[in-house]
């Protein structure tokens, strides 16, 4: 069981960053879900996450099978629904709404980026709150920022359980976030409130924003430049997550952090590939169950009401 050290008043174990091994931690995770899913077929219930995806974006695509292959494992039902680029955005909304009706149906997800011709926002607002499994919701984000969760936006859900499975402490902690994006960083920063640390949000009006990583016990960075921290930019003994996903000049897949050169300061560091990745979809698939679950428990009292 990893607990903090500290030497010299800070966060340090031996000479290299501990690794928070998203990969490991997943499994554990979606071994956890294969039993909970066992329970409610028993109980004639099989979770059904469908993903809806339009266009061709390649990125899109492999993150998709990647999902689909996950949830097989686990054994939720799966649902692709590929649409075409030219797609309108009624089209979309209706197919939407038939979802948000289906009881079969437990989770909803439409893979971003859409289109130019579709309204994201629009999309994400029609898509039921009890089966938003991104999390994006405006009713889901606003009880996250009331500290009243129902659906956590998967990545910082993923986040959070690397400081619950390594025993970090996050109460009284100075966490920076590097990034403003309604996706990692304006989420995660009400994640950690919620959880007692001292939060601040950067982006690409900061003033001195190295200053400020410089200063954070927990530094969390996800702004989609390769390599854009280094050991420099951060505190000895720091917790670095790296949500970043880059190829670099040579095709290589890096984060945001220069992975070489923090590892020389930080105490924990998450890997690329291997860290936050796993976790995302675990949490996916986690939030898919959860959702499946809650519908045997309204049936009970739809039951015991009628």
């Amino acid at each position: 069981m990893l607990k903090w050290l500290h030497s010299k008043k800070s966060w340090r174990w031996g000479e290299m960053a501990v690794k928070l091994d998203g990969k490991k931690l997943a499994t554990k995770v979606k071994q956890d879900l294969e039993q909970k899913v066992s329970n409610l077929k028993q109980k004639g219930i099989t979770p059904k996450l469908v993903v809806i995806l339009v266009g061709s974006d390649e990125a899109s695509q492999v993150y998709v099978r990647n999902k689909h292959r996950v949830a097989q494992q686990i054994g939720i039902e799966t649902q692709d629904i590929r649409l075409p680029e030219n797609t309108a955005e009624i089209e979309l909304l209706q197919l939407i709404s038939k979802l948000n009706a289906d009881d079969t149906v437990h989770g909803i997800l439409v893979q971003l980026p859409l289109p130019k011709q579709i309204d994201a926002e629009q999309i994400t607002d029609a898509i039921a709150p009890a089966k938003d499994v991104d999390g994006f919701h405006p009713q889901n984000v606003g009880h996250l920022f009331m500290n009243d969760p129902r659906s956590l936006p998967c990545t910082p859900a993923g986040i959070l359980r690397f400081f619950q499975e390594y025993h970090l402490p996050l109460a009284g902690k100075h966490a920076v976030i590097v990034g403003r994006s309604n996706i990692v960083g304006r989420p995660m920063a009400a994640l950690l409130l919620n959880h007692d640390a001292t939060v601040t949000i950067t982006h690409s009006k900061t003033k001195n924003l190295r200053q400020l990583t410089r200063q954070a016990d927990i530094l969390i960075v996800a702004i989609g430049k390769a390599d854009f921290i280094t050991g420099a930019d951060v505190k000895p003994g720091a917790v670095v997550i790296d949500v970043g996903m880059n190829r670099n000049a040579a095709g290589k897949l890096v984060g945001d952090v220069a992975q070489s050169s923090v590892d020389q300061v930080a105490g924990f560091l998450t890997p690329v590939p291997g860290g936050v990745g796993p976790m995302t979809i675990a949490m996916l698939m986690e939030q898919t169950v959860k959702f499946a679950e809650r519908s045997v428990n309204c049936g009970r009292k739809n039951v015991s009401n009628s």
